[in-house]
Parts: structure tokens; C-alpha cells; sequence
């Protein structure tokens, strides 16, 4: 398919994102499915251009003055293709499978319009109701916060220490240009691809059959380092979902002491057993029940609580969630939080550590949240997170509260956005 064929599908596929409110994932895959004479790396270029449309929504939208899928698609190009209106055209016309050319008003428009002068919410290509959300944590640099939220994002994996060194796997991923990452120790990053390029299926490697690495944002990595999760603990990671930050948790303690992974949604547990075999993780033990944990109570050395929260921080890698998100949704979520956190720390021993995490960058769902749980838990107090973070990691590379904890962002970090906040059980 040429440029023109693959914009009119990536049309196609807002419009039907839009209409039927579903994820982009999804739209894609039935894309894909009903237009089988698509090759691999014409699915591959329509799904840039969504995601990057998704990504860019306000400001692509803004360039051509409409919030139409054909303005969010075009603008895409312009923006992050490197295309421009005349070269976007002279590749449009005379393709039957293209949708029409720029038309006069469409050029007007461009032409006229300086992204730099946009309001701020464009070029923060966010919501309108999200701008404050953004403001809070972040100022005067909210904008360029958010901007890096609309960013194509890198594909980066965690080596399984377990069975494997970086320098090894680097090795066999020598192809892939994977490059040791800034700051997690264990941690290879692929660059974000460009134009209609797409990633390595590194998944399809035989070291990934191997279990020498697993896919894991670099700020998901520290994360788990930041759990303090060493040889001989007991851990509840009492959210596990499919188990990527609990399989670091095992490679930190080398298989030594016991690891409980529970989530309170069965489904999302599914995918753990297999990946639990394929790294060689001995000290992992499932609990799909709430009553198998019982016996746990007050005898944890670390309880992870992996927050179900807005998923703020990952919208390079879910932009659609951006646009789908209300301030019901974040309601709700914030009610779980509380409860959950709650109950987790029934399980953590006096001198334990309980590590509250979310992928979210809103205060509502981080700070706010710690303040609220430490004003009925006056058992529960905060570590230095300062002095935490810097024994790992430089001080630039993070938004660090002591009393309230660390934020990681793609301005500042590098990676996805996340909260880390690590209070003690008083002895």
C-alpha cells in the first residue's frame, strides 16, 4: 500500500474508534482482520498514524481546524511524518485508494497556523478538564510535561538476572539497536521507531522463549527497585495483575524467600503462570483468594500495593485511554485506591515497608492519596525519599518530595509516568 491507501485506512479506523467508543487496540486488530491483503508493515504504518493522531489529537486537530478523523490523521503526518500540505498532495493525487487532497480552505488553514501559538491545552494535547490535573504536580512546566506524554515511546526490556546478564542479551538483541537504559540497572532500551517503522518483535527471539528478559518500562523497572525487595523476604505484591513488576521482585531477591501474588481481579492474573516458568522464578506463590491470605497478616516484610489507577503516565503507549478518561473514571479510581491500600496494610509487619505505586501522574491518585491514608494510620510513616532515591539514581531524574515521594515522568525521566511512595510500620 502506498501513503494515500494507508491514510484512508487510518481513517477509517478513528471513525470507527469514535463512533463505537472502543480501544484502539481493537479497531486495529479488526482492521486487520477484514483487510487481509495488508501486509505486515502496512498494518504497522496504519497504526502509527493512529496512535500518532491519538497522541496528537488537540494539535493535529488544531492545525486543520476540525476534530474530524480524516484533520486527526492528516495532522499526524504533518506533525510527527515530516510531511508537509504540498508534499502531503503531490503523493495524494491521482492514488484511487487515497482519500481527496488538501483542498484550498485546508491549505488556508495550515498555512496560516503556528503550533507556538496555540493555547496551551493544544499543545499539551489534553482535555480540557485534565489541564488542572496537570497543573498541580507540575506548574509551570505542565505543558512540557504533557507535550512528552504525546511523544512516541521506546520499547525497553528488563534482563532477567535470574538466568541472564545485560551484556548477554544485548548480544543476541544486537540487531534490534538496544542500548543499556540511563538508570535501571537491568535494563536494555530500544529507541522509538520512526515514521512508518515499527519494533522488533523481540518476543519472538529465542532469549524471550529462554526467559532472559521480559518487556518492561524502564520507570516500571525502578519501580520495583525502589520496593527494596531483597534475598530471604516476605512480599506481597497484593496487586500483581500479570506479574512484571512481581517476576523483578523474584530476580532482586535471586530466588530466595517467598513472593505472594495476589490481585483481586482473577483474569488479570492469567498470563503470570507461564511467564513465572519461562524466568525460572521459584519463590512465587499465586494467591488468586483473598482468604489465602490470611495467614499473612502482620507478618510482611514489604507489601507492594500496584495501585488500578487513570494510567496517566502511560499515554505515549495508550493515547486512546486519554481521550476516553472522565472525571467519574478518576473518581472511582481514587475510591479504590484508599480501600486498597487500607486493607494492604493489615499485612505489613512492625519495621515493614509498605510501597504504594501507581502509573498515574495526577496528585488526586499519588500525594493526595498517601496524605489521606497517613492521617488514619498513625502507625505508617514516610521514609526519606530523597535519601531513598539517590542511593540509586541521580537527583535530576526524578520529581522527589521527601515527605510524599517520587514521581517519574518522560520530561524528566525518560520513561512512563509513575509514583513511587514507601511509608514504615512503626516497630
Amino acid at each position: 500500500m502506498r501513503l494515500g491507501g494507508r491514510l484512508a485506512a487510518a481513517i477509517e479506523i478513528l471513525e470507527d474508534i469514535d463512533k463505537r467508543q472502543r480501544p484502539a487496540a481493537d479497531a486495529l486488530k479488526d482492521w486487520g482482520a477484514s483487510h487481509r491483503f495488508a501486509g505486515a508493515g502496512d498494518r504497522a504504518a496504519i497504526g502509527n498514524i493512529v496512535y500518532d493522531g491519538l497522541r496528537r489529537r488537540r494539535s493535529a486537530g488544531w492545525l486543520l481546524d476540525a476534530d474530524t478523523p480524516r484533520a486527526i490523521a492528516v495532522g499526524a503526518l504533518l506533525l510527527e511524518w515530516r510531511e508537509t500540505a504540498q508534499s502531503l498532495n503531490e503523493t495524494l493525487e491521482g492514488d484511487k485508494f487515497a482519500p481527496p487532497p488538501l483542498n484550498a480552505d485546508e491549505l488556508a488553514t495550515i498555512a496560516a497556523r503556528d503550533l507556538g501559538d496555540a493555547p496551551d491545552v493544544v499543545r499539551a494535547d489534553c482535555a480540557d478538564w485534565c489541564a488542572p490535573l496537570l497543573q498541580r504536580p507540575f506548574g509551570n512546566e505542565w505543558v512540557r510535561e504533557a507535550n512528552a506524554l504525546a511523544t512516541r515511546p521506546p520499547l525497553d526490556l528488563r534482563v532477567n538476572t535470574l538466568k541472564a546478564d545485560r551484556a548477554a542479551v544485548l548480544e543476541r538483541l544486537a540487531s534490534t539497536g538496544g542500548a543499556p537504559t540511563r538508570f535501571a540497572p537491568h535494563g536494555i532500551r530500544i529507541p522509538p521507531i520512526d515514521g512508518a517503522g515499527r519494533h522488533p518483535n523481540v518476543q519472538a527471539a529465542p532469549s524471550f522463549g529462554q526467559g532472559w528478559f521480559e518487556v518492561q518500562d524502564e520507570g516500571s523497572q525502578i519501580a520495583a527497585d525502589l520496593v527494596g525487595a531483597r534475598p530471604g523476604m516476605q512480599v506481597l505484591d497484593y496487586c500483581a495483575g500479570a506479574g512484571g513488576k512481581t517476576l523483578a521482585l523474584s530476580a532482586a531477591m535471586e530466588n530466595h524467600g517467598q513472593i505472594f501474588a495476589h490481585d483481586a481481579e482473577k483474569g488479570r492474573l492469567a498470563p503470570i503462570f507461564e511467564r513465572i516458568q519461562r524466568a525460572g522464578s521459584r519463590n512465587i506463590q499465586v494467591a488468586s483468594r483473598t482468604a489465602e491470605l490470611t495467614e499473612l497478616i502482620g507478618r510482611m516484610d514489604v507489601v507492594l500495593v500496584d495501585a488500578p489507577c487513570t494510567g496517566s503516565g502511560t499515554w505515549r503507549r495508550r493515547p486512546d485511554a486519554k481521550w476516553r478518561l472522565t472525571e467519574h473514571q478518576l473518581e472511582v479510581r481514587r475510591a479504590e485506591q484508599a480501600a486498597i491500600l487500607q486493607t494492604a496494610s493489615a499485612y505489613v509487619k512492625p519495621g515493614g515497608h509498605l510501597v504504594y505505586v501507581t502509573c498515574s501522574i495526577f496528585d488526586e491518585e499519588n500525594r493526595d492519596q498517601v496524605d489521606a491514608f497517613l492521617s488514619r494510620q498513625a502507625d505508617f510513616a514516610p521514609v526519606d525519599h530523597q535519601a531513598l532515591w539517590e542511593q540509586g539514581y541521580p537527583a535530576e531524574a526524578a520529581r522527589i518530595d521527601p515527605q510524599r515521594g517520587i514521581s517519574l515522568t518522560p520530561a524528566c525521566s525518560g520513561t512512563d509516568g509513575f509514583y513511587i511512595a514507601r511509608l514504615r510500620r512503626n516497630s
